[in-house]
């Protein structure tokens, strides 16, 4: 099977997790998060992520997505999957956002991993943009 793991600082990831359930087809065994709450050390965070992903065997690969790269829950995410030898069946991204996460989700079975990775790249720098606002249309519609 293969997982995507949501890893991050406070409640972004299991936040994120639950938007992926109203989006992607409900409680869905494939998809796993795991925070670093305020005040959790290091240790604390190991734990949960080992909690977190028991159900994840050998022959798994796990999409893992963090909030940010070289941040404490992507490290300590790494570090558990190396103990538990996932590490070389493991793609860890950062910067995860809707977008990026949406992709790993719906098409994590129907593309190759790199041509998904490649995928949920473009989705997450497509998604990035800035709305441009014109205050001169919304005073006209007042009137």
């Amino acid at each position: 099977m293969k997982y995507v793991v949501l890893v991050s600082h406070g409640t972004f990831a299991p936040g994120l997790h639950s938007v992926l359930k109203m989006l992607a087809g409900g409680d869905r065994e494939d998809i796993l998060s795991a925070s670093m709450e305020d005040g959790m050390g290091a240790d604390a965070f190991t734990q949960r992520f080992q909690k977190t992903i028991e159900a994840v065997e050998e022959e798994d690969e796990v999409i893992l997505l963090a909030d940010i790269i070289g941040g404490s829950p992507l490290t300590n995410a790494l570090d558990v999957l190396s103990q538990r030898g996932l590490l070389g069946r493991t793609r860890a991204f950062g910067g995860m956002n809707l977008p990026m996460a949406l992709t790993a989700s719906m098409m994590k079975d129907a593309m190759d991993m790199d041509a998904l990775a490649a995928s949920m790249l473009q989705e997450s720098k497509n998604a990035i943009q800035e709305m441009k606002l014109d205050a001169a249309e919304e005073e006209e519609a007042d009137i």
